[in-house]
């Protein structure tokens, strides 16, 4: 993928620049009068964002994350396409789709009347693809940056049959500290404790972290807020298009088993997913189109 033409191509003056990043991936570098933000190419990934005024990174990026052809980045905003979690089949397919680890097409960067930042990508289906996953589709991330942190997956069917996928924004939001760290909104909600036997459990009180944690919450709202003590902010997280939520933390042993994460790092983030997974399967007809959005946006106290 070229730099040069990119950046004839798609390049706003010194607002949208595209640039070879780390591993020589393609990088877009966003600056606005609202917010700054980089996001990668490949893996069709937002890796930062920070609205103007703001002190601190709204998402959690790995120092020891891959940047190479195959390997999902550790941090940012992964996309989980065309299913979440494992292989729904048990062929041996990676978990979370084959849409994280593969360059994406740059389609459009604009500015809008507001004065927000408007970058799409996407992805068509091949010969390729379809031995992994045997559909036709078009598929896009239209990713807005402006007092807010807006991204919209729109998955297309085309071809001749329904197909049904199950996706989630794999979000990583940096905290300063996960034991100052708790998640409002899911509140009685009935979630599947993965980490214990998928046994169906109800939310009591806020979600804390003090041990690993892996749920998909069911049923959930539209609003949730993360509230980041120890930076001395909230973040409002807004959805539309799923009826389930992920929230994720490795805690210290897998974290130090991790490669692609500093022994500490689960310190340091929260991933609260905005996701269809488990029984909230997305079901699209021929020539139909499906949305999952997410929008986030920081307040500081």
């Amino acid at each position: 993928m070229n730099i040069g033409q990119l950046n004839r191509n798609y390049g706003i003056g010194k607002q949208v620049v595209f640039t070879e990043g780390e591993g020589g991936l393609p990088f877009v570098h966003v600056s606005s009068d609202k917010a700054s933000a980089l996001i990668s190419v490949y893996a069709g990934q937002v890796l930062a964002y920070r609205p103007k005024g703001v002190q601190d990174d709204l998402l959690f990026l790995s120092k020891r994350a891959y940047y190479q052809p195959g390997k999902a980045i550790k941090g940012g905003v992964p996309v989980c396409w065309p299913w979440f979690g494992p292989d729904p089949e048990g062929l041996g397919r990676p978990a979370h789709g084959f849409v994280r680890n593969r360059m994406w097409d740059v389609i459009e960067s604009s500015t809008t009347p507001e004065g927000d930042i408007r970058i799409v990508l996407g992805l068509t289906g091949t010969e390729e693809t379809r031995s992994i996953w045997p559909r036709s589709f078009i598929l896009r991330l239209e990713i807005t940056i402006g007092d807010t942190l807006n991204l919209e997956l729109v998955t297309r069917n085309s071809g001749s049959q329904a197909c049904t996928i199950t996706q989630a924004f794999h979000t990583y939001f940096s905290v300063g500290d996960i034991h100052q760290t708790h998640v409002s909104g899911l509140e009685n909600t009935r979630y599947i404790d993965k980490v214990d036997d998928n046994l169906e459990k109800n939310q009591t009180g806020a979600v804390t972290i003090n041990a690993e944690v892996d749920r998909i919450y069911q049923s959930v709202g539209s609003d949730l807020i993360i509230h980041d003590i120890a930076h001395k902010r909230r973040i409002y997280i807004t959805s539309k298009g799923n009826r389930t939520a992920v929230v994720w933390n490795p805690w210290a042993k897998i974290s130090v088993e991790m490669a692609d994460l500093e022994d500490d790092d689960y310190l340091h983030f929260i991933c609260v997913e905005t996701t269809n997974a488990a029984i909230d399967r997305v079901h699209i007809q021929p020539g139909s189109e499906f949305r999952l959005v997410a929008n986030y946006r920081v307040e500081q106290d």
